[in-house]
């Protein structure tokens, strides 16, 4: 049912039910951030829970577990879910089998899924149980957050791509390294800090043979309390990687992640040590002799990838914008002036003002001395309302 949501408490419980998807923020990758709050029909709040990792159960069961664990009783409760619970086997078992097993009475929904699988199939099978469903419309604030939140998922489900986030961090002109390559640091220790947590979000972390070659990164995530780390995707259409590279360390934790690395000159032999160092190999040529990249993206949608945080440098960076290939900028700017060195992107040169890549704002911060903004390419996330129903 679409409409207000008449439900003792909804507002307040709903709310609730977002934080808790927002704990799920770095967890609970390739699956959707959600959040279900579980409440008497006079509004007492009886159990709360979140998306846990890959494998591991889902809000519904967290927050039934948590009502049992307090000793309160689910008959006949309300459950307000951040997103249509799944009607699907998939790693684990559907989440609408067990609140009709525990015999809710209505749940509350504040979007659908945009998984095939699921796609209004959880609330049909709800209501089929005899189990009361109301519905929040589309453009209300709390379905609006839970897409955001999942703005990566949604992605992936729709386009068939990840949400592409591209980090750079430069001075005020524009620089992100001098001309004999320095760059290390060119912004201060809290917005590094800050650009591992936007790490810690994303599914993936793609970068560039010329990063590697020139940084000697892990691009882990190194935070306390990391208890996963995305994989590491590298652009290299030749096979440069070096088998001493850093990227090949453990990563902070000990957490296993992937390393994939994209490439366009078959050297079977290069490939043969590289993946005894632990990598994949993927082979996807373009038709210029370099990595497809359109290809790479659909091919990191199937394995899974919802947001994919880009750190790379000026040419690679260059290549996915002029591919049309980023969709959101995560930029950091330091209070200095550098002159002359290494831009942020080969985007470009334009003939037209009118040619440029239009953007819209979303954020403006101060972290630490620096600056953080974040930038949408417009028109990039019409899918959100598109699948919202």
């Amino acid at each position: 049912m679409l409409g207000k949501i008449v439900t003792a408490g909804a507002d307040a419980h709903l709310q609730a039910a977002l934080q808790e998807a927002n704990a799920s923020l770095v967890k609970s990758n390739p699956n959707p951030r959600v959040g279900c709050v579980l409440a008497t029909s006079e509004g007492l709040k009886i159990g709360q829970g979140h998306t846990q990792q890959a494998g591991g159960p889902h809000a519904e069961v967290m927050a039934l577990r948590d009502a049992q664990t307090q000793g309160h009783s689910v008959v006949g409760a309300t459950a307000f879910v951040t997103l249509e619970p799944c009607s699907h086997h998939g790693r684990t078992p559907p989440c609408c089998d067990a609140l009709i097993a525990a015999r809710v009475a209505k749940v509350v929904v504040a979007t659908t899924d945009p998984n095939p699988l699921v796609a209004g199939r959880g609330l049909a099978r709800l209501r089929a149980a005899g189990i009361e469903v109301e519905l929040l419309p589309p453009d209300s604030e709390t379905a609006r957050a839970s897409r955001e939140l999942n703005i990566g998922f949604f992605s992936r489900m729709v386009r068939g791509t990840p949400w592409a986030r591209m980090k750079m961090a430069a001075s005020l002109d524009g620089t992100s390294a001098l001309d004999n390559g320095t760059s290390q640091w060119i912004t201060g220790e809290p917005a590094r800090a800050d650009g591992h947590t936007w790490r810690a979000r994303a599914c993936a972390v793609l970068t560039g043979i010329g990063t590697v070659l020139q940084d000697d990164p892990k691009l882990d995530v190194r935070l306390d309390g990391t208890t996963r780390q995305p994989h590491l995707v590298v652009v290299d259409s030749d096979l440069n990687t070096p088998l001493s590279a850093r990227l090949f360390e453990p990563a902070a934790g000990g957490h296993p992640r992937q390393i994939w690395i994209y490439h366009a000159a078959p050297d079977a032999a290069r490939q043969a040590a590289l993946e005894a160092h632990g990598a994949k190999l993927i082979h996807m040529p373009g038709s210029s002799g370099k990595v497809d990249l359109p290809a790479m993206l659909r091919d990191l949608g199937l394995r899974e990838v919802n947001e994919l945080h880009v750190e790379a440098g000026q040419n690679l960076n260059g290549s996915l914008l002029r591919e049309g290939l980023v969709d959101e900028l995560l930029v950091y700017l330091a209070p200095r002036l550098l002159g002359q060195g290494a831009g942020m992107s080969t985007f470009g040169p334009l003939q037209r003002l009118q040619d440029g890549l239009a953007m819209s704002f979303s954020s403006v911060d101060h972290v630490g001395e620096d600056l953080r903004i974040v930038a949408r390419v417009q028109g990039r996330d019409a899918f959100l309302n598109a699948t919202a129903i």
